[in-house]
């Protein structure tokens, strides 16, 4: 899947994310970013990533970030 970046914490590691075509939020937490040093995401970045469905609603798993252009 891919989406945008709506919001990150990054003192508390967490945030959502708005997939392309619509649907709910997905939430992200800093562990199910690739990366190396601090995983952290910024408001406005372009992901994909893995969906994983739970009861409180979806999870980003493996999240990589997009390069721009």
């Amino acid at each position: 899947m891919h989406g945008t970046v709506k919001w990150f914490d990054s003192e508390k590691g967490f945030g959502f994310i708005i997939p392309d075509g619509g649907g709910p939020e997905v939430f992200v937490e800093y562990t199910e970013v690739f990366g190396d040093g601090f995983r952290r995401l910024v408001q406005g970045q372009r992901v994909e990533f893995d969906v994983r469905h739970t009861k409180a609603g979806p999870e980003a798993k493996s999240v990589r970030i997009r390069p721009v252009g």
